[in-house]
């Protein structure tokens, strides 16, 4: 389902037009417009997706048009992958605004490249101090993989395993000692990089910063 804000997008464009007036060469005209408003791809086809399915509707079922003209005009090509990693003194800022149990995630999560899931995952008997490693037992691709880690993630566990190792299973458990809800983490370092006036940057760029 669209957003309000993109079905706006599509009315302030289209809604003067009958639907006889919307011709492929109208709707690649839209295209152009919303690739010069600096929408990604993947937004621009969702648009258009929306576009479709209303005029299956009025061509089948209702009988208004006599062809969908939007099927005649070609999707984007999404390539969406971010590029985003941060600067030196937008990593200080960062730290600096995090609250402790936050701190402690992007720091290793800056020093290992792990994921956010695979970091809230993590037991303590998937790390070996003495080796400097940590296992993934399941990775993205569903493989089992070793990690080395570099001083500081190594000073990081070291600490945590004297204080913590104890009570819960969990490397970085929360305050009831089961494991940090994703959707937690997403809310707190939301508020953290407003704090630290960091702009568009997601908890996964820590692993493109790595």
């Amino acid at each position: 389902m669209l957003k309000p804000s993109k079905k706006k997008n599509l009315i302030s464009f289209f809604g003067d037009c009958i639907l006889t007036e919307i011709t492929p060469k109208v709707i690649s005209q839209y295209k152009m417009k919303r690739r010069e408003d600096g929408v990604k791809p993947a937004t621009i086809n969702r648009e258009l997706a929306a576009m479709k399915k209303a005029f299956n509707l009025a061509l089948k079922e209702w009988e208004w048009v006599k062809e969908n003209p939007v099927m005649k005009v070609s999707m984007e090509q999404e390539n969406n992958k971010r590029d985003r990693w941060l600067r030196e003194d937008e990593e200080k800022r960062l730290l600096r605004a995090c609250p402790p149990w936050l701190q402690e995630l992007a720091v290793f999560a800056l020093n290992t490249g792990m994921r956010l899931s695979e970091i809230l995952e993590l037991k303590w008997n998937e790390v070996d101090l003495s080796r400097m490693t940590v296992t993934v037992i399941r990775s993205k691709n569903g493989e089992k993989r070793t990690i080395p880690i570099n001083g500081t993630a190594l000073q990081l566990l070291s600490k945590k395993y004297l204080v913590h190792s104890g009570r819960s299973e969990f490397v970085f458990p929360s305050q009831a000692q089961t494991m940090i809800s994703k959707y937690n983490v997403g809310r707190a370092f939301r508020g953290t990089i407003i704090k630290a006036e960091v702009k568009d940057l997601h908890f996964h760029d820590l692993r493109h910063t790595f």
